[in-house]
């Protein structure tokens, strides 16, 4: 018995030590050795879109001066692994693409979600029913159907579905595709109407939690799997849209009495459950609330958030973000939503919209955050349709009186990180000696590492990047985003 306990001893440690070279084999560690340095830059006042510049090569570095403007990178200090970047197919970004003719709609398809003719996006967020980007509010089952017997996602068959298998396709098979309610149907609700607030009603949670796993079983019929699901869609907004109030306790007990369970009992227990999905202002509120419960704690995934918050004429909250990461180490982090709001075509290339993105990306990255998810991938020339009025931008517009498309610089801001940061990339330490320079870095698996340096001023600028004891010198354009590939 003793030999027999031995050899299985010893078995289990040879599994254990092949499972951990397995681990170390997944990422590369970055060597500095015979590396050159291609950037890529995006400047305002030019023709440069994601276009190579400069391949340049690290030199013998000494101790930077004060006079210096220096990016730091230390690749063994890491952090976060990558999940994606992407974007939501909404109704109104199916629409739009339907009528596209087939060789837009390839050169649009391409240009999202093909790592080399595009920007390569890899996270996909679509909706449970309408959202204010539908034509008009709809549901997928027949109202006051309590039992969910009408259950159907047929209306989604004729534009959003088949758009989204597209995307999956051309994304090489594989788009990590998590989904959000706006609304439950009206019969559910205090307010009895699927728009402006009110709150689902108590004796109608169960139905309504059963209402995700039959969205989520119709969607993997389709061959579109499901990672996971937020609870709700902005459950702190009442907007004259398709909208439902949380408070942190109401979301709380949903979670933890009703919609993890639920999701277990269907045997979709693997399905990521991510709370709050609104903005960064009062998520530490709701994380404080929600994870300091066990049994909700045990659900979540983690915690999505969007950047609206400064609709009260405020600052975006970054540090918010950081303060959640640094009290929940263990929760996930993810932008779930984002958009330059009040539509204005005039404003196709207006240059702050672009830098809104690339100011939230590079914060939101280096205060954990492991994903970062546009609204809309798609939408007309008057920032629709939306059946309430709520025009906004795109990063893609396309006119339908012409047929053509308008890409806008947030595109291509977007696309110097999901293009050359890879899935399971981490994080690492990179730090700037100047305000006037922002930086995030990340260490792919291949052992490249992808440096994204953005500058927000009216003037070109001259930085070293500097790794322990080699550097090379980078000179940025205004109002300009630039990704070291290396």
């Amino acid at each position: 018995m003793k030999k027999i306990g031995f050899i299985i001893t010893c078995l289990c440690f040879c599994i254990a030590c092949y499972s951990q070279q397995k681990i170390k084999k997944q990422i590369q560690e970055f060597s500095k050795k015979n590396k050159n340095i291609t950037v890529y830059t995006t400047a305002d006042n030019t023709k440069l879109r994601l276009t190579p510049t400069d391949n340049l090569s690290f030199t013998p570095s000494k101790q930077p001066i004060e006079t210096e403007i220096s990016v730091f990178v230390e690749p063994s200090k890491k952090f976060q692994t990558f999940m994606g970047i992407g974007g939501a197919i909404t109704d109104a970004s199916a629409e739009i693409f339907d009528g596209l003719s087939k060789e837009k709609q390839t050169e649009f398809l391409n240009a999202y979600y093909d790592k080399q003719k595009g920007i390569g996006y890899s996270l996909l967020r679509t909706t449970i029913q309408s959202s204010d980007f539908s034509s008009g509010s709809y549901s997928y089952i027949e109202e006051g159907d309590k039992d969910l017997k009408t259950f159907s996602v047929e209306h989604d068959k004729q534009y959003r579905i088949p758009l989204i298998k597209q995307a999956i396709a051309t994304a090489g098979g594989k788009l990590t595709t998590y989904v959000a309610p706006w609304s439950p149907n009206a019969f559910m609700k205090s307010n009895k109407n699927v728009l402006k607030g009110g709150t689902l009603l108590p004796e109608y949670y169960q139905t309504w939690a059963n209402f995700y796993t039959k969205f989520i079983k119709a969607y993997e019929k389709e061959g579109i799997p499901i990672w996971g699901t937020s609870t709700q869609n902005e459950p702190m907004a009442v907007q004259t849209w398709e909208s439902c109030i949380y408070t942190a306790e109401d979301e709380r007990d949903f979670i933890k009495n009703f919609l993890g369970p639920t999701l277990k009992k269907e045997k979709l227990g693997d399905v990521k459950i991510i709370a709050w999905d609104h903005n960064r202002d009062l998520m530490n509120q709701r994380a404080n609330v929600i994870y300091s419960d066990p049994e909700a704690y045990k659900y979540v995934w983690g915690m999505g958030f969007h950047w609206y918050e400064t609709w009260s004429g405020g600052l975006p909250m970054f540090e918010n973000v950081r303060k959640v990461h640094e009290a929940y180490p263990d929760k996930g982090l993810l932008f779930t939503e984002g958009c330059v709001e009040r539509f204005d075509a005039s404003k196709y290339q207006f240059w702050p919209n672009a830098e809104r993105y690339g100011i939230s990306m590079i914060n939101d990255f280096n205060n954990g955050t492991t994903g970062w998810t546009d609204w809309n991938i798609l939408l007309d020339q008057n920032g629709g349709p939306n059946h309430v009025g709520n025009f906004c931008f795109a990063p893609i517009h396309a006119d339908t009186t012409t047929g053509e498309l308008i890409y806008t610089p947030s595109y291509y801001y977007i696309g110097h990180f999901s293009k050359f940061i890879h899935l399971d990339a981490v994080r690492v330490s990179s730090a700037v000696s100047r305000s006037n320079l922002l930086s995030t870095s990340f260490l792919n698996t291949d052992g490249t590492i992808a440096t994204i340096v953005m500058n927000q001023t009216d003037t070109e600028i001259a930085y070293s990047l500097i790794i322990d004891f080699e550097k090379t010198t980078v000179k940025i354009p205004p109002h300009a985003i630039q990704t070291l590939v290396y």
